[in-house]
């Protein structure tokens, strides 16, 4: 398992980097503005990039930094990957299952299960901790309507069935999430779950945390051996890592909703950090991304008790442990695959 070190976010968009030595040099305008040494990294991730040097890609992959690059309002451009590495047999195993329906099927009702448990206590914890100020009965409606849902994931019998469950159990949350965002009403609410673009702030904070985990997941997978590429959920599609957005799917409650709500009820940002684009797209000021990045990394340093391995550990470190998890699973040391249940 790979040690939580950090994550460097580039986001000046006039910044290049380039390799020195051992180092990662970001340069803005011929000045080099900040330097680190490559073993202390994990990922490099870049918003609105002017680039990279050959050299520097090649020093990201022999020390397995993932390198990626991402759009100003935070989607996914592309990604600079090495050599495959990793256990050959782990992922002709991967594939053989990924091709097998009933067991990817087995697998993603997994995932869902993490996922819906996750959503339930979000929801039971807005209750428990602010029950006097929001509207409990129709956060407990929505969440009945959850459990009525949830109870349906083992008697699924084909992958449609179960992506009809998830999309209920999306409506049926978010739907009462916004009754969670107790400060700044005005600017932040939610009643749907919209992207591509985002069309409001609270979808648009979201869709740029989502974008962040989906980068720590697939760096953990790759880092234990397996394509993040091939899911069992999500079908295959050229450039999509439908194995990460897998496994993010049951981590999205506990590292991206939760964070969000936190730094909006907390003040930590405001409608000044969003703009409104012509086509009637919200994205993220620069000031609101840097905010946004510092709350994140401070968050994955907090330390939980994982509820499997029953050992202390970073949050950070979570999705490298459900990917080891995953790994085990597919290599037979364990029974089945164990979703993460947050606390």
């Amino acid at each position: 398992m790979r040690k939580l070190l950090n994550t460097l976010y580039v986001t000046t968009p006039e910044s290049y980097l380039l390799k020195d030595g051992e180092n990662v040099v970001v340069r803005v305008d011929g000045e080099d503005r900040f330097r680190i040494p490559v073993h202390n990294l994990e990922g490099i991730v870049c918003f609105g990039y002017m680039g990279a040097s050959p050299q520097l890609m090649r020093l990201c992959t022999d020390n397995n930094v993932g390198l990626s690059f991402l759009s100003p309002s935070g989607r996914f451009q592309a990604r600079v990957s090495g050599k495959v590495k990793g256990n050959v047999h782990l992922r002709r195993t991967q594939y053989r299952i990924a091709d097998d329906i009933g067991d990817s099927l087995n697998i993603a009702k997994c995932f869902m299960k993490g996922k819906v448990v996750n959503c339930r206590t979000v929801l039971g914890r807005g209750v428990r901790d602010h029950g006097d100020v929001i509207d409990c009965d129709k956060v407990r409606y929505a969440d009945s309507l959850i459990i009525g849902n949830l109870l349906k994931v083992d008697d699924c019998i084909n992958p449609d069935a179960l992506r009809g469950i998830e999309g209920n159990c999306a409506k049926f949350y978010f739907s009462a999430l916004d009754e969670l965002i107790l400060k700044q009403k005005d600017d932040f609410f939610i009643s749907e779950r919209n992207r591509r673009p985002p069309l409001d702030n609270m979808n648009a904070l979201l869709s740029f945390l989502y974008t962040l985990l989906a980068h720590d997941v697939e760096s953990a997978l790759e880092s234990v051996g397996l394509d993040p590429y091939v899911g069992f959920f999500h079908t295959d599609r050229p450039g999509r890592a439908s194995l990460a957005l897998d496994m993010m799917e049951e981590l999205r409650p506990f590292l991206a909703d939760r964070l969000a709500l936190s730094m909006v009820n907390l003040r930590q940002i405001s409608g000044n950090d969003f703009l409104k684009k012509e086509n009637g797209g919200v994205i993220m000021t620069d000031d609101g991304k840097k905010e946004v990045l510092g709350a994140w990394q401070k968050r994955k340093q907090d330390k939980i008790v994982h509820p499997y391995l029953k050992e202390k550990i970073s949050v950070g470190l979570v999705p490298y442990v459900q990917a080891m998890l995953m790994a085990r699973f597919l290599r037979g040391d364990i029974d089945g695959y164990p979703p993460f249940f947050m606390n």
